[in-house]
């Protein structure tokens, strides 16, 4: 019998984008001398069977499907549990939908096999799964010691092959599955070695038939390329219904789980945790960490209100000031866009006539965090003329504002959410917009509400 011809394509390890050739420049994505040659297909296409389980959920493919008009569809709630992780919980919108595949994405070391070790420790009433291609099962164990968390249905298997750990999956019939990393796992249809593309996005498929099919949530652990993106494939985070961020500086003892896609919640959720000996400690107030604590007053901090999702926040913006000693003046910023601090020092100077032109400025988020949200321009605005005019911001005083190019104070939204934080905080004043107070009932807070229109106000209220 005659050999099957072995099948092979070019593939870009940035984008994943396929050529029957090889390329100099990716089409796709631009990027230079990326497209490596693989192996796609030595097998029929008749043999290529990933996951013959019993079929628990609605994803089905024995059944034919016919269109329906959408006034016909009923409308389902996904069914969710809870992981026995709050700040899990909250990233992923209210709980764990069953049937779920999620992507959690990282640095080396920052913490994700740790995280979910923990939540597959934690979750003691379901059978839980945790299969590791990087680690064995010793290894597993003394994480898991450390973590002084017990649990008599958390099973462990080393193994990278796909097929043995489905038929490892049919004898134990996991409530849940964890797979640490995608990038260790092969499969016996694709002969390119692990980590490769056409070996990720296999595996990812076989991985969203068997979630899709068995109802049984998925968690899968990604590295991340030089660049800040999951490595493989981007069809890797579309096949995906979730995809979470693990973010973190190694050296600190901070954690922070952001949502980037979320089929069943809000991608603008957050969820922090602190690095301990024995594992991560769920953070429930985490304006109490975003604020340093300081034996005396200093110039050129300022604290803002801010939202991440539902969640409130109360963080620290740090600025310093001083003449430029070089020439050309430093701009830098540390957890904010650094265009949006440039556009902000312009409106200083020409709405407000400081000279911050020939100033160095330096600026950074307190906590090691990146924030987005607009409202903190007031606190970031203080914080910078307190800086430069050496002058302290008053004790006990928080903003929530947008800055215009005319100088004006813009409204935010959830306005209420963030004179409450700054309240239970004890906080003794905010300083909002006074477009932002419309229809709120003001008699309810015991924080002095100060409101203005423009900036200049607000430094003639602070500074005089």
């Amino acid at each position: 019998m005659a050999k099957a011809k072995i099948k092979t394509a070019y593939f870009c390890q940035n984008c994943g984008a396929e050529s029957p050739k090889w390329l100099g420049k990716c089409p796709a994505c631009g990027q230079w001398n990326t497209y490596v040659e693989e192996v796609v297909d030595s097998t029929p296409k008749s043999q290529t069977v990933a996951w013959t389980g019993e079929v628990k959920g609605s994803g089905s493919n024995n059944r034919a499907a016919k269109p329906l008009k959408i006034k016909e569809i009923e409308h389902q709630t996904e069914k969710r549990f809870n992981s026995k992780d709050a700040e899990l919980n909250r990233v992923l919108g209210g709980g764990v939908v069953p049937g779920a595949l999620v992507l959690i994405g990282g640095e080396p070391g920052i913490g994700k096999s740790t995280l979910m070790l923990q939540v597959a420790l934690k979750m003691n009433n379901k059978k839980v799964l945790y299969v590791s291609g990087e680690e064995s099962q010793s290894q597993i164990k003394m994480r898991s010691d450390r973590m002084a968390h017990n649990s008599d249905n958390c099973y462990v298997l080393t193994e990278v092959t796909t097929q043995k750990i489905f038929k490892q999956i049919e004898l134990l019939k996991p409530e849940v599955l964890v797979i640490d990393s995608i990038q260790t796992l092969q499969s016996e249809y694709i002969d390119s070695s692990a980590g490769s593309v056409s070996q990720v996005k296999q595996t990812a498929a076989e991985l969203m038939k068997f979630a899709k099919e068995s109802a049984v949530p998925t968690f899968i652990i990604g590295h991340i390329n030089k660049d800040g993106n999951i490595a493989g494939p981007k069809v890797l985070e579309h096949m995906v219904d979730t995809v979470l961020q693990f973010e973190g500086d190694r050296h600190g003892s901070y954690r922070i789980l952001r949502t980037t896609k979320n089929r069943f919640g809000s991608t603008s959720e957050l969820g922090i945790y602190e690095m301990q000996h024995n594992g991560l400690r769920e953070v429930s107030n985490p304006s109490e960490i975003l604020l340093s604590q300081r034996e005396e007053a200093l110039s050129g901090v300022a604290i803002g209100a801010t939202l991440e999702g539902n969640r409130p926040l109360l963080i620290e913006v740090q600025s310093l000031v001083s003449a430029a000693a070089y020439g050309n003046p430093q701009r830098s910023s540390t957890g904010y866009d650094v265009r949006r601090m440039n556009m902000l020092l312009a409106v200083l100077e020409k709405r407000g006539g400081f000279r911050l032109g020939v100033q160095d400025v330096f600026l950074n988020i307190a906590g090691g965090i990146k924030i987005e949200d607009p409202a903190i321009d007031l606190a970031m605005c203080v914080s910078l003329i307190s800086s430069y005019e050496e002058m302290n911001v008053p004790d006990k005083t928080c903003f929530a504002a947008e800055v215009g190019l005319g100088g004006e104070l813009r409204a935010v939204n959830h306005v209420e959410s963030r004179i409450s934080e700054a309240q239970k905080l004890g906080f003794e004043q905010i300083y909002l917009s006074k477009y932002a107070l419309k229809g709120i009932d003001m008699s309810k807070y015991s924080i002095s509400i100060r409101a203005y229109a423009k900036l200049y106000e607000v430094f003639q209220d602070l500074f005089g």
